[in-house]
């Protein structure tokens, strides 16, 4: 599936399972220790952790709660001997090895609404900036010049917007970027089309969108089915001076494809917030003038922080207390 994760709740036979201690690993807002200790459950916080640390930490305790920088890996559930639950306060969970979850039963559940705001909110800021060149001219204003002429924008009305992920996020750019006045298309596997029409976005074929694009954007997870989803072969069928957008996962845009694009004039800019590696090594897109290239912070505003980790310990606690299972990512091939 290419669509943005949907929020589950399942009912288990192991109504209140036996929680009594969290490992939190990552930096997550304060609210998610406090809700998890007013619920009885011990919480112990250690973060920067090695993966040898990590593996001998995780002994004792029922639950790990993580954002991004932990890796769970095989080898760390595999060093538990009570795990039940991985949390992630965030929308990706690939830094967790969920077959591996699976195979020891432990639950792998994420927040994917806790961000939606802020990752919407970031695409549509990169749009505007793609459009105005806003960062080149500031850049240009910081070294001395005053290049009125060199950074000429381009409205965004009447323009296209592609939106490849018609989930939470991809929904609220499309209202946000409609007040622009672009007309909203989009793809999903999941949402139909009457659904999108609902939020004003044609639904169409991934054949039929390439073409009619003047701005892409992609909101869904990095799998098999999205990897190098914009590639030379995807380019080919583009407007030319395509602008691309990515805040979802790196490795859905082909890197080098977007850098052959660039060259050419095929695509006219480019806003990466997500890269193949992170930290990104690829200096020549990072570099490029029509690029705008952003450390992966499309989560990273206060309010989001504080509402994944609020969400991901009342989920944990809620599911403690026999109200449903929500988020869990794998909860259908579990024996819970």
């Amino acid at each position: 599936r290419l669509g943005t994760t949907r929020v589950r709740s399942y009912t288990t036979s192991n109504m209140s399972p036996s929680i009594k201690k969290i490992l939190i690993s990552d930096n997550v807002a304060p609210e998610c220790k406090e809700i998890l200790e007013k619920a009885g459950i011990v919480v112990e916080m250690k973060t920067d952790m090695t993966k040898e640390e990590l593996c001998q930490k995780i002994k004792g305790c029922d639950g790990l709660i993580v954002r991004s920088a932990t890796k769970v890996t095989a080898d760390v559930i595999e060093a538990s001997d009570c795990l039940k639950i991985v949390g992630r306060a965030g929308t990706g969970v690939d830094n967790v090895d969920i077959p591996a979850a699976t195979k020891k039963n432990v639950v792998v559940m994420n927040t994917p609404g806790g961000n939606t705001l802020s990752a919407a909110e970031h695409t549509c800021f990169l749009i505007g900036s793609l459009a105005r060149q806003i960062p080149q001219a500031h850049q240009s204003m910081r070294e001395g010049r005053w290049d009125r002429k060199k950074f000429m924008g381009n409205e965004l009305y009447g323009k296209t917007l592609g939106i490849i992920g018609l989930g939470r996020i991809g929904k609220e750019v499309a209202l946000r970027m409609q007040a622009f006045g672009m007309t909203t298309i989009g793809f999903d596997p999941i949402i139909d089309a009457k659904t999108a029409s609902e939020f004003n976005v044609e639904w169409m074929e991934l054949e039929q969108l390439w073409p009619k694009c003047d701005y892409i954007t992609v909101h869904v997870p990095l799998i098999p089915q999205t990897q190098n989803m914009l590639c030379d072969e995807t380019f080919a069928k583009c407007k030319e001076g395509l602008r691309v957008v990515n805040v979802a996962r790196g490795g859905i845009y082909e890197e080098a494809a977007i850098l052959r694009a660039l060259e050419s004039g095929k695509c006219g800019g480019a806003a990466l917030d997500v890269w193949e590696k992170e930290p990104t090594t690829n200096t020549a897109l990072v570099q490029h003038p029509n690029v705008i290239a952003i450390p992966h912070l499309g989560a990273n505003t206060r309010e989001g922080q504080r509402r994944c980790a609020i969400e991901i310990a009342e989920q944990i606690v809620d599911w403690v207390n026999g109200k449903g299972l929500v988020g869990a990512v794998n909860a259908r091939d579990l024996k819970l």
